[in-house]
């Protein structure tokens, strides 16, 4: 469960250490990491609907490179893996040149969340939808 929690597990698991040092009694132990444990949980549900809501809002923003940056930077992402794996590859064996871009490891990260997050964003639409429309026949 710590694990879930991001940056806050190494204080989660110092709180617990300290908790498991200081109070004597299990159930005390158990009571009191729980309370710990729903406190952190609590935090990260308000840290992801503040993300969320700060996603929205650039989306429905006026600007369009407000709106657009995201999308922008995986359009980039995609570009330069296209160069690395599609274009470098074939210009190599074809002509002897090819300049091969670098990929950092964050954005590969960020890649994998984006792609990820939009494929859940567009099925929970999907679903969505078929629960809105009526069945025939009703």
């Amino acid at each position: 469960m710590i694990q879930l929690l991001g940056a806050a597990s190494p204080i989660i698991s110092a709180l617990f250490k300290t908790v498991d040092k200081v109070v004597d009694s299990k159930e005390e132990k158990d009571r009191i990491k729980a309370k710990i444990q729903e406190q952190a949980l609590a935090g990260e549900m308000k840290e992801i609907s503040t993300a969320a809501n700060i996603i929205l809002a650039e989306a429905k923003s006026e600007s369009w490179i407000a709106r657009s940056w995201r999308p922008l930077l995986m359009m980039i992402a995609i570009i330069i893996i296209a160069n690395n794996y599609l274009i470098v590859p074939y210009a190599n064996a074809f002509f002897g040149v090819g300049i091969q871009l670098d990929l950092p490891d964050a954005l590969w990260t960020l890649l994998t969340i984006g792609v990820g997050g939009y494929t859940l964003g567009r099925s929970s639409e999907k679903i969505a939808d078929k629960l809105k429309k009526p069945k025939p026949g009703e």
